[in-house]
């Protein structure tokens, strides 16, 4: 084999794995489940039909705050890793990773439709974008907020010899008030207790079944129509 190719099978090698773990990353795989199911408003809802919608989160209990932005959200994911050595290379060791979720509703035109996700077994997937990221190092100390965080978890952020570790935190949420996608399988369901500001005696749903989890998403392009579902 010549010299010269060596390289170049390299390189298209790199770009070979950098493409496949874009396509079979979480996020296009959310976006690619999205886009299979039909886009509708919450009133042309049809029972057990694949069905998305876009619209505005409102919460259902008393919604969680998040631990570093302080904001209202029916579901987080954080995370709290600190930079290693291993030999000649380094590596992301996460010290804290913590996830929830709540049940929450969609609103869209003044009608909304509930969304209940489960932990056990998970009947749901989700893809946040990243809302917050703050970090400490060499020459750079945590804010009073981040050393707040780092103590409400016992992680000290000065190691052995006085100097800052290596950290970062990095929080995604989906808040109150923003705008949501959600695919599933669209229900009508009776309502047994009482829904303040609802009036009727039945709500939609979006529900999950054995081929079908319900797939939640606040990223931007799982809004655009397209034109099979106009």
């Amino acid at each position: 084999m010549s010299s010269a190719l060596i390289p170049l099978l390299i390189i298209a090698a790199i770009i070979t794995i950098g493409v496949l773990s874009y396509y079979f990353g979480k996020k296009q795989k959310i976006l690619r489940r999205l886009s299979k199911l039909k886009r509708k408003d919450i009133l042309q809802f049809r029972t057990n039909e694949p069905t998305k919608v876009t619209g505005k989160v409102l919460h259902v209990h008393e919604p969680f705050v998040a631990p570093f932005s302080k904001r209202k959200c029916v579901a987080f994911e954080f995370k709290i890793q600190q930079k290693k050595k291993r030999g000649k290379n380094s590596y992301w060791k996460t010290l804290i990773d913590e996830k929830n979720i709540q049940d929450f509703f969609i609103e869209q035109k003044d009608e909304v439709a509930m969304v209940t996700p489960k932990t056990n077994p998970f009947n749901f997937e989700i893809y946040l974008e990243e809302d917050k990221r703050v970090s400490s190092g060499f020459l750079n100390d945590p804010t009073p907020e981040f050393q707040n965080l780092l103590a409400a978890y016992k992680i000290e952020s000065l190691n052995f010899l006085g100097f800052n570790k290596t950290l970062r935190y990095t929080e995604r949420i989906l808040e109150v008030g923003e705008t949501v996608t959600v695919g599933g399988i669209a229900k009508w369901k009776a309502i047994d207790t009482t829904i303040n500001g609802y009036s009727y005696s039945k709500i939609a749903a979006l529900e999950s079944n054995d081929r079908q989890k319900i797939i939640i998403t606040d990223l931007p392009k799982a809004r655009e129509v397209k034109r099979n579902n106009l």
